[in-house]
C-alpha cells in the first residue's frame, strides 16, 4: 500500500469513527437532556442567587420544573451540549490513538507499571485536550442549566456567549477549568487506561465477549466518575460566577472549603445518583467503539 492510499485509509478510518461517535452521542444527548438538567441543577444549586427554594431530590425537581417552567424548559441549555459532544468524541477516541503511536509499547506481563501508566497518560492526554477546545460550551450549559426564574438572565446560547464575554473577558469562558482539567485528566485517564490495562491482561483472546467487556467498562466507569465527582461539583460552581459581578469564590481551593463547610462530604455529591447512568453510557459506547475498531481491522485483513 502506498503512502497516499494510506492517508486515505487513515482519513477514512476517523471519518467513519466520527460520525458513529457523533451520532451515538446526539441520541444520548438528546434523550438524556432532562436527566442532565436536573443534575446540574442539584449539584450547583446553591451558587444560584435565582433559586429560592431549593430542589429537594430528583423528584422533586423532576415535578417542580415542569410545573415552575414548561415541560420544554427541560432541555434548557442542551443546544450547547450537543454542539460539544461532537467535537469531545471525535477528539477523544481519534487523539486516544495518536497518543498511542507517540508513547512506548510495554509488554503487560512482564512491565505492567509502564504499561498501566503510558495507558494512564494516554487517555489523560486525550481528555485534556478536547476540554480545553470546548470547554467554553460547556460553561454555558451549566449556566443555561440553572438559568432558573421568571426574569431569566440569558434569552440563549449565543447572548450566554456573548454576557459572559463582555462581563469578564475570554478568561470569564475558563472559570473553573483547573478542577476540570484535574478531574478530566484522572477521569480519562482511568477511563481509557484501566480499560485498555483490563482489556489486555483480562479479556485477552481473539473471540470478544461483549457482555464481560461491558462489564469491566462498566466497572472502571462508575469507579471514576465516582472519584472525580467532588471536582465536577467544585467546577460547576465556578462557572456559576461566569457572567455576574458578585465573587462567590476566590479559587478552587475556596470553593472545596466553602462546601465541605455547608454539608460535608454529601455537599459534592449533589445529583450524583443521576450521574450513574452517565458511566452506564459510556460504557456501552467504550465498548462499542472498541468492537467497531476490530470489526474493522477484521474486515480490512479479509480483503487483503
Amino acid at each position: 500500500m502506498s503512502e497516499e492510499q494510506a492517508y486515505q485509509s487513515r482519513i477514512k478510518n476517523y471519518a467513519i469513527s466520527a460520525i458513529s461517535g457523533g451520532v451515538s452521542s446526539h441520541i444520548s444527548a438528546l434523550f438524556g437532556a432532562p436527566l442532565d438538567r436536573v443534575k446540574l441543577i442539584l449539584q450547583a444549586q446553591q451558587a444560584s442567587s435565582q433559586i429560592q427554594t431549593p430542589y429537594k431530590g430528583v423528584i422533586n425537581a423532576f415535578t417542580r420544573i415542569p410545573k415552575e417552567q414548561g415541560i420544554i424548559s427541560l432541555w434548557r441549555g442542551n443546544m450547547a451540549n450537543i454542539i460539544r459532544f461532537y467535537p469531545v468524541h471525535l477528539l477523544n477516541f481519534t487523539l486516544k490513538d495518536k497518543f498511542k503511536a507517540l508513547v512506548p509499547k510495554y509488554n503487560p506481563s512482564t512491565d505492567f507499571g509502564k504499561f498501566f501508566a503510558a495507558n494512564l497518560l494516554i487517555g489523560g492526554l486525550a481528555g485534556l485536550t478536547s476540554l480545553f477546545v470546548v470547554y467554553p460550551l460547556d460553561l454555558v450549559r451549566t449556566r443555561m442549566a440553572l438559568d432558573i426564574g421568571s426574569t431569566r438572565q440569558f434569552t440563549g446560547l449565543w447572548n450566554c456567549i456573548s454576557t459572559i464575554y463582555k462581563t469578564g473577558g475570554i478568561t470569564s469562558l475558563y472559570y473553573g477549568f483547573v478542577p476540570a482539567a484535574l478531574g478530566l485528566f484522572i477521569y480519562r485517564g482511568l477511563y481509557f487506561g484501566l480499560y485498555d490495562t483490563v482489556k489486555q491482561t483480562v479479556l485477552s483472546g481473539d473471540r470478544p465477549n461483549y457482555f464481560k467487556s461491558w462489564l469491566v467498562a462498566e466497572a472502571v466507569t462508575i469507579g471514576t466518575a465516582a472519584l472525580t465527582y467532588p471536582l465536577d461539583t467544585v467546577r460547576r460552581h465556578l462557572c456559576m460566577q461566569a457572567g455576574n459581578t458578585e465573587t462567590l469564590y476566590t479559587g478552587t481551593i475556596d470553593c472545596f472549603r466553602k462546601l465541605y463547610a455547608s454539608g460535608g462530604i454529601r455537599a459534592f455529591y449533589g445529583g450524583g445518583s443521576i450521574a450513574l447512568i452517565g458511566p452506564f453510557i459510556g460504557a456501552l459506547l467504550l465498548v462499542f467503539y472498541d468492537n467497531f475498531k476490530k470489526s474493522r481491522a477484521s474486515s480490512r485483513s479479509d480483503k487483503e
